[in-house]
């Protein structure tokens, strides 16, 4: 019950922070296969902010106990796809329905764990997302976020702060490959600074990836507009205001 609720006063809070509703014109699958940072909690809430304020159609997939996404056949008529997965050995039939939407030139947001999704298809990550994924830092090293000043006037980074603080460990994600354009810029103490957010090109594909998706980045107001911005982006289309991204919780 006390983690129902959590989540629903989660939606609440998210719900009020966007505003400027956009037609219904895309059906959005949100994808989770991941046990570590509560993504079966996180994705539905959000969700419920992408339809409830942006009437965007959406279908939310849950991986089961074992390999398999019940419902995966839902990305045929998938506009954009967002991954929140980690290490699974997906039923062939499944991997190749993803392939074929990949393929297709249809719009992908990678979400942490994505960077390693698949166990049976490794190259995903250096060939879809663009990243270099090879571990992290400490889990106890706070990681802050800083917009890469270069490409500041991405759409993607509209509303988002020019510095803030992260939650969970910092993934070692550098060098990135080519047809990149580099957005977030990752540094914990002592350390090289990493790759953390950036849109990648697969194909006439947009792609955006970030390896942040702790829980406690949902409860971030700049991370909610990184995403947001990012799902308006993959879709073509112009993302909300900044003053709307920014507004407080009622």
């Amino acid at each position: 019950m006390k983690k129902a609720c959590a989540v629903w006063f989660f939606v609440l809070i998210v719900s009020s922070c966007f505003g400027a509703p956009a037609p219904r014109t895309a059906n959005i699958v949100l994808i989770s296969g991941e046990y570590e940072y509560f993504s079966s909690n996180s994705l539905p809430a959000f969700k419920q902010l992408l339809e409830t304020n942006y009437h965007f159609h959406c279908t939310y997939l849950e991986r089961t106990t074992g390999n398999d996404i019940p419902g995966i056949e839902a990305l045929d008529n998938a506009d954009l796809a967002i991954v929140f997965i980690r290490r699974m050995t997906l039923p062939d039939d499944q991997l190749a329905r993803l392939k074929k939407f990949v393929a297709s030139g249809k719009p992908v947001i990678g979400l942490r764990t994505a960077s390693h999704a698949f166990e049976n298809w490794k190259e995903w990550d250096h060939e879809v997302l663009g990243g270099n994924y090879h571990m992290h830092h400490g889990n106890a090293q706070v990681a802050t976020a800083r917009i890469n000043k270069e490409n500041a006037s991405h759409p993607i980074l509209k509303g988002v702060a020019a510095e803030f603080e992260t939650a969970g460990s910092l993934y070692k994600t550098n060098p990135l490959g080519p047809d990149t354009t580099l957005l977030l810029i990752g540094s914990v103490e002592r350390q090289e600074p990493e790759p953390m957010a950036w849109t990648h090109d697969y194909k006439g594909a947009r792609v955006f990836y970030t390896s942040l998706g702790h829980p406690r980045d949902f409860e971030n107001p700049s991370f909610r507009a990184l995403v947001v911005n990012a799902v308006f982006w993959c879709l073509n289309k112009t993302p909300p205001s900044p003053e709307a991204l920014s507004r407080k919780p009622r």
